[in-house]
C-alpha cells in the first residue's frame, strides 16, 4: 500500500521525503521489521520505540513515524532516502493507519463495544450466543479468547489487543463475512487510543468499581472513569446501568450519543423484576416488545441479571429478534472462568472464577453464601505489579464472607509473592474469619479439595480463563481445570 494511503485521516503532520513509498509492512516493534516497512515509534510504559528507530531502519523499514514530544536530535535517521513523519501522537497515528493498512474492516459488520469494570467478558458470551441463536454470524474479542463463530483464532494476552493485531482480527472477520463483531473494550485501549478509528454501532456502560489504579494504568479513578466514557463519544447508540453512580455522567459526557437505560433498583428503559437466584441459575421478568417474559441464565448471581439486561437493551435496539432466540441464546451460555462449576467424580462443587478486585470478590462469596449449604471456602490472591490497593481490602472481604479462606498466589510476576500475601493478611487480620497461608498456588488448591465435602463450595478466584500463571516475567503452564482434575486423581479430558 502507498505511504500516502495509509496516511489518510491523519492531521498536522510534517513529512520530510517520498510518500509515494510502497509499504510492505507496519510495525511498532523493530524486531518485527522486514525489507519496505513502515515503523511507527511509539512511547510505552516500560520501553519508548524512538530508542530503536535506527535497528527499525537497518532492519529494511524505509519510512518511519515519530511523535513530535520525543527528543528528535538523539535520533539517527542512518539513511538519507528514509522518508520521517512527524506527528503529535504517534500512538493514536498507529491506530488510523493500521486501520488504514487493513481497508478500515470494522466498516463491514456492526459493532458492539462492551466496556466497564465487572461483566464485560459475561455480556459478550451473551451477545453472541443471542445473536448466533438468531441466525448470525458472529466473531468475538475478549479476555478469554477472540472467535469467529465456533473457530477459535486464539487465546488472549490482553483484553483489547493492539491496533495492528485488532485490525487484522477485524479483517479476518470483515472476511469471513461476520454480521457482528462483539469486543471488550477496555479502559486502557481507551486511554492509549488502541481503537481509534473503530466504527462502533453501539456501546455498553456496565458499572465502574475502584480498579486498575496504578502506574502502569490509571492514576485515580476520574482518569479511569474519563477514559471509558470516551467509547460514548464514537458510538451513535450506548447502553447504560443507571443503578451504577457513574450513569448520568456518562449520559452528560456524551450528549451526542443516543444513551438507553437498564437497571434492577433504579428507574430505567429495561428494568428486572421478580428476581429468582438458585445455586445453579438466575431467573427474572423483563419487558420484550409489549409482553413480560421471563429470562433464565445458567450463572448464578444478581451480576448475571445485569449482564443480560445489557445484552436485551442492545438486542432490542437492533431489532427483528424472536423473543425465544433470546431466551435460547441467554439460557444456553457458559463463560469460561466466570461462576465455572468443574464437574468431577467425586461431586464435589468446585468454582473457578475470574474475580481479581475487591468487589467481584464480595459478589461471588455473597452470592454463594446464599445458596450453599455447607461451608464457602475461597483460595485467592493478587496479582504483582497491579494496584497495591486492593490488596488487603479483598482480604478483608475473604474474612468477612468466606467461611474459610487459603491465601496464595495468583500472577507475581516480577514481585515477590510473599510481600503481596502480607498485604492481603493486613486485611484479613482485621476479621474474625479464619484463614491460613499456602504460597504455592497448586498446594493451596489441593489443600482446599482436602478440606471441602459435598455440601460445601469451593471457589478457585482471581484466574478465572487464565491457563497460565506469571512469575517472574515468564508464563508456567497453569490450568486450575486440569490442576483439579489431576489432585482428584481423573483424566484431564474427563
Amino acid at each position: 500500500m502507498e505511504l500516502k494511503k495509509l496516511l489518510n485521516g491523519l492531521e498536522n503532520y510534517k513529512s520530510k521525503g517520498s510518500l509515494d513509498l510502497d509499504i510492505k509492512k507496519v510495525e511498532c516493534n523493530s524486531k518485527n521489521i522486514k525489507p519496505n516497512s513502515l515503523f511507527v515509534a511509539i512511547k510505552g510504559y516500560d520501553f519508548d520505540g524512538h530508542e530503536y528507530v535506527e535497528e527499525a531502519i537497518e532492519n529494511g523499514a524505509v519510512a518511519v513515524v515519530l511523535d513530535i514530544s520525543a527528543n528528535l536530535k538523539k535520533i539517527k535517521i542512518s539513511k538519507p532516502d528514509v522518508t520521517v513523519i512527524i506527528i503529535e501522537d504517534s500512538r493514536k497515528a498507529f491506530a488510523k493507519i493500521s486501520c488504514n493498512y487493513f481497508g478500515n474492516p470494522s466498516r463491514y459488520f456492526k459493532l458492539i463495544g462492551v466496556t466497564g469494570t465487572k461483566g464485560k467478558t459475561t455480556t459478550t458470551y451473551m451477545l453472541k450466543s443471542i445473536l448466533e441463536k438468531a441466525g448470525y454470524k458472529v466473531g468475538l474479542i475478549g479476555t478469554v479468547a477472540n472467535y469467529i463463530g465456533e473457530d477459535c483464532l486464539g487465546y488472549s494476552s490482553r483484553t483489547t489487543p493492539e491496533s495492528l493485531e485488532l485490525q487484522g482480527l477485524f479483517y479476518k472477520m470483515a472476511k469471513a463475512k461476520c454480521d457482528y463483531v462483539v469486543m471488550e473494550v477496555s479502559s486502557q485501549s481507551l486511554k492509549l487510543n488502541r481503537v481509534e478509528g473503530c466504527y462502533f454501532d453501539y456501546a455498553i456502560f456496565t458499572n465502574l468499581y475502584k480498579d486498575h489504579i496504578s502506574l502502569k494504568e490509571h492514576s485515580d479513578m476520574n482518569e479511569y472513569f474519563e477514559a471509558k466514557l470516551k467509547l460514548f463519544t464514537m458510538t451513535p447508540r450506548g447502553f447504560v446501568n443507571s443503578d451504577d453512580f457513574k450513569c448520568n455522567k456518562i449520559i452528560k459526557g456524551a450528549p451526542n450519543c443516543n444513551i438507553s437505560t437498564y437497571a434492577v433498583d433504579n428507574k430505567a428503559d429495561l428494568l428486572a423484576k421478580d428476581i429468582t437466584i438458585t445455586n445453579v441459575s438466575v431467573d427474572f421478568k423483563v419487558k420484550i416488545g409489549m409482553r413480560n417474559e421471563r429470562i433464565k441464565v445458567n450463572i448464578p448471581g444478581r451480576y448475571s441479571v445485569y449482564n443480560a439486561l445489557s445484552a436485551i437493551s442492545v438486542v432490542n435496539a437492533i431489532g427483528g429478534i424472536d423473543v425465544e432466540k433470546i431466551k435460547e441464546g441467554l439460557e444456553s451460555i457458559v463463560v469460561p472462568g466466570r461462576n465455572e462449576l468443574v464437574t468431577n467424580k467425586k461431586e464435589l462443587a468446585i468454582m473457578i472464577d475470574y474475580a481479581h478486585t475487591a468487589e467481584s470478590l464480595e459478589n461471588v462469596l455473597q452470592a454463594a453464601k446464599t445458596y450453599t449449604p455447607g461451608k464457602v471456602i475461597c483460595v485467592f490472591g493478587c496479582g504483582g505489579d497491579r494496584d497495591k490497593e486492593k490488596r488487603p481490602r479483598m482480604g478483608e472481604v475473604a474474612g468477612r464472607l468466606a467461611d474459610y479462606t487459603i491465601i496464595t498466589t495468583d500472577n507475581p510476576r516480577t514481585e515477590n509473592p510473599e510481600e503481596i500475601i502480607s498485604e492481603i493478611e493486613k486485611g484479613i487480620s482485621k476479621t474474625k474469619g479464619k484463614y491460613e497461608i499456602v504460597v504455592d498456588r497448586k498446594s493451596a488448591i489441593e489443600k482446599a479439595i482436602k478440606l471441602t465435602n459435598k455440601r460445601d463450595l469451593l471457589i478457585l478466584a482471581g484466574k478465572g480463563h487464565e491457563t497460565t500463571q506469571e512469575i517472574n516475567g515468564k508464563k508456567y503452564p497453569f490450568d486450575e481445570r486440569e490442576i483439579v482434575k489431576e489432585i482428584l486423581g481423573e483424566k484431564i479430558n474427563d
